[in-house]
């Protein structure tokens, strides 16, 4: 292995990485917070103040000891402050209060709880064969993409809106390519040898809404009120050349001192959710649960499968029912969340050898 291989892979991957970052203190999102007035950043309603929120999120396969389909994808979200208007939030810097006005027409007329979310991602697809370097007909195309998104989270009591609009690009400008061979080459993983096939490069565009409802807290053992339980119902859909479909599922969570949230999955597009606490629930101390995820998607178009939409490229059949189960556990302390996820699927396209499995790390701090 070469080292200026390695550090030209690198550089790309740095490049990316450097971007999103660059991004998201561009609009203020990290920043501007603490250079705001904090009685102007109080959350709408009563309350403490809410701070702005980091979350990196890190989806690999290799805990699941496969390297095909979903192989890889990593994710940055920031969050603002719960938000008065839009227009003129003294939470938000310049760029975010015309952005938060831009995107009025995504966010719902009526919450006691607004943020605007950006994300940064990156997603990487394979097939099961790592050794061919020829086209694999009958397997799924290499893919990548990479995607800016931008929307709401808004919330009115146990209900969630979630509303995003997600612009980017799949092929070879997605970098995927680079990234997958910078971390193989790190941890000797073997190489990849048929990315000249992948798909070709594509500008893509994505509008997806999802709603979710907690329904309570319940007492696990009548001796004890810290150990709970609770249950978060969801459905949504997605529309554009990137992906098109409607989702439904629910999430279990039971726990010692479960969070007033919705959910800590990452299955779904809008999946890990970064509604800010409530301050009751939210003061401090340590909190651990599990949970048990469930989504069920109807498909009527995925480009990594589908291939390129203006182009000929490599695609196969997908199954247009598929659904996905998580396991998990996640432990909050202080300002910082950690939780660890196993995803498992089911088969989405004719001839898929494996049924996709990965791991997820996701990691949160309040600013």
């Amino acid at each position: 292995m070469k080292f200026r291989d390695v550090a030209a892979s690198a550089v790309g991957a740095a490049q990316t990485l450097f971007a999103g970052l660059a991004l998201l203190v561009l609009l203020g999102q990290v920043t501007s917070a603490r250079a705001a007035d904090e009685a102007a950043c109080r959350r709408v309603g009563p309350g403490a103040l809410n701070p702005a929120l980091l979350v990196l999120r890190l989806d690999n396969d290799v805990i699941a000891r496969q390297d095909q389909g979903y192989s890889s994808g990593l994710q940055i979200k920031a969050v603002t402050p719960n938000l008065d208007s839009h227009d003129g939030d003294a939470c938000l810097s310049g760029p975010a209060r015309w952005l938060n006005r831009e995107l009025e027409w995504l966010s719902p007329a009526h919450y006691e709880q607004r943020n605007l979310v950006f994300g940064l991602g990156q997603a990487i697809y394979t097939p099961n064969d790592p050794e061919r370097s020829d086209l694999i007909v009958d397997d799924r195309p290499y893919a990548g993409a990479l995607l800016l998104s931008a929307g709401y989270n808004a919330r009115l009591g146990d209900e969630l809106w979630a509303s995003q609009i997600v612009l980017g690009v799949v092929g070879p400008a997605s970098q995927a390519e680079r990234t997958q061979k910078l971390f193989h080459r790190v941890f000797g993983s073997e190489r990849f040898r048929g990315w000249d096939h992948q798909l070709k490069n594509e500008p893509v565009v994505m509008l997806l809404h999802e709603r979710s409802r907690r329904w309570g807290s319940h007492a696990l053992l009548p001796a004890s009120d810290s150990l709970r339980w609770d249950a978060i119902t969801h459905w949504g859909g997605t529309v554009g050349n990137f992906l098109t479909g409607a989702n439904v599922g629910f999430e279990i969570r039971f726990g010692y001192r479960l969070p007033d949230d919705f959910g800590s999955s990452p299955l779904r597009p809008a999946g890990e959710n970064t509604a800010p606490l409530r301050a009751a629930v939210s003061s401090g101390g340590w909190s651990w649960h599990a949970f048990v995820n469930t989504d069920a998607r109807l498909v009527l178009h995925d480009i990594t499968l589908d291939g390129n939409s203006f182009r000929d490229s490599h695609h196969v059949h997908k199954r247009p029912l598929v659904a996905d189960v998580a396991l998990g556990v996640a432990v909050l302390g202080g300002d910082w969340k950690l939780a660890f996820a196993r995803n498992y699927g089911t088969r989405q396209f004719r001839g898929q050898q494996e049924r996709p499995s990965f791991g997820s790390i996701t990691l949160s701090r309040a600013l």
